[in-house]
């Protein structure tokens, strides 16, 4: 089954068009690595998956997102229940300024739950799906901020898996860290597909090799090829994605 099927996706801001009649469709419980330069396209894709560029001013989308059948761009559509089900973290580390504990906790407050010990155990639950929850179930009243930056990042990622979505967004999420922090991201994301769908942006070739099922190749807002990591990456279908991968430009 597809997390996402996608057809004819066009994005413009202003008059810079973004995307370019982007056609795909996301495996569920699957990593999904979408890579390409700078400026491709990727990360703006990533956002339209939950509707984060509703946030800019001037934007224009043409095109049909569908998250298990359902358009996301209807009319009517909650996006904050939309944002729970399609989780989203970023490339910089963005823990709220409160405790560990208030971080994860947060998500599911919002959306009601009061209970503390409903809380106890999401906050319990998350940390553990994130790997962090034996580094810091001494110190859940302390601030976020005190945290290193890989502990950081994946807190940003028990915060976004506390509201029980459906899918997990990555934006560039290693880029900033260091390589054992880096590491222990990427073993976290090989464990999250059990339960859920990640997509994930990357600049780092190798990195999307060893974490993606599946690879879409992005440039100047054109989809050139999606298939399985280890055909994309050994035997690409498109000279420029040849190219890529190939470090010959990009």
């Amino acid at each position: 089954m597809n997390s996402f099927e996608i057809d004819r996706l066009n994005l413009w801001y202003g008059s810079h068009q973004a995307l370019r009649d982007v056609s795909i469709d996301i495996p569920e419980h699957q990593v999904t690595a979408l890579i390409g330069p700078s400026g491709c396209g990727k990360s703006t894709f990533l956002k339209t998956l939950n509707r984060m560029q509703d946030l800019v001013e001037g934007v224009r989308i043409e095109g049909r997102v569908l998250f298990y059948g359902k358009d996301i761009y209807a009319p009517k559509v909650d996006v904050t229940t939309l944002r729970s089900q399609v989780g989203m973290v970023f490339q910089k580390a963005n823990p709220f300024p409160m405790s560990i504990y208030d971080n994860v906790a947060y998500g599911p407050r919002i959306h009601g739950i009061r209970n503390r010990e409903a809380l106890d155990a999401l906050v319990e639950e998350s940390l553990k799906d994130a790997a962090l929850w034996d580094e810091v179930k001494d110190r859940l009243k302390k601030s976020a901020l005190g945290l290193s930056g890989g502990q950081q990042q994946r807190l940003c990622i028990a915060r976004a898996l506390a509201v029980k979505p459906e899918v997990l967004l990555l934006d560039e999420s290693t880029s900033a860290l260091d390589p054992m922090s880096t590491g222990q991201i990427e073993e976290l994301v090989g464990e999250l597909k059990q339960d859920y769908t990640v997509i994930m942006v990357t600049h780092n070739m190798q990195q999307a090799v060893r974490v993606s099922d599946c690879a879409a190749f992005f440039l100047l807002g054109d989809l050139v090829e999606f298939s399985p990591t280890d055909a994309l990456f050994n035997n690409p279908k498109d000279q420029r994605t040849a190219d890529y991968v190939s470090g010959r430009f990009g």
